[in-house]
């Protein structure tokens, strides 16, 4: 823990690395207190449970990354809205990369077996997935509306683009395959789908 960090900062963060690392089961309030020097009833004290910490770190990944993206979109300039698509392809890889173990913890499985039994797990996890795919869907719009996209449901094709990029992420997390190489094939396939 660094002087300028916070306890509660530093047991969301060693928190988050445990849960990305180990998952929710393996994962203990004691190993995160030992990893941060601070004592399991100083987590207590900020989070009631071991459950209530982990929600605590997927609010956490939802403010931190769905808010990138949109200030990444606000501060670029896109001519079109499929330049704009292109746009949050690219930022969304490159995340990806820079927030490697929480891309970990969102890919792995057994969250999505915990979030029908618990709604915050369940409403974290639509909110998280829900925002991205809204900023494709608004860059598809846009792009309706300016020419530089077919008329198509935007819905859908949102679905479709984060599914294909999301995916190659996974297979990224998992050191399967290097998302990067494929830019520009998917890039290209994009355009495919979404030029007049």
């Amino acid at each position: 823990m660094t002087r300028a960090q916070t306890k509660k900062e530093a047991i969301l963060q060693a928190a988050t690395k445990f849960f990305a690392e180990r998952g929710y089961w393996d994962t203990s309030v004691n190993d995160i207190s030992k990893a941060t020097g601070v004592a399991e009833g100083t987590i207590f004290y900020h989070f009631q449970s071991k459950e209530d910490l982990f929600l605590a770190v997927l609010q956490k990944f939802k403010e931190d990354f769905v808010g990138k993206f949109k200030q990444y979109l606000k501060d670029n300039e896109f001519d079109t809205g499929l330049e704009m698509v292109e746009g949050a392809i690219s930022f969304y890889l490159y995340q990806s990369s820079v927030m490697e173990e929480r891309f970990l913890l969102l890919h792995r499985h057994h969250y999505y077996q915990i979030a029908p039994d618990n709604p915050k797990c369940w409403q974290y996890l639509e909110e998280i997935y829900s925002g991205l795919i809204s900023i494709f869907e608004q860059a598809i719009i846009r792009g309706m509306a300016d020419g530089s996209i077919r008329k198509v449901s935007a819905n859908k094709k949102a679905l479709l683009i984060f599914t294909l990029v999301d995916g190659l992420v996974r297979l990224d997390t998992y050191n399967l395959y290097q998302a990067t190489a494929l830019y520009e094939e998917l890039i290209e396939s994009c355009r495919c789908w979404l030029k007049p």
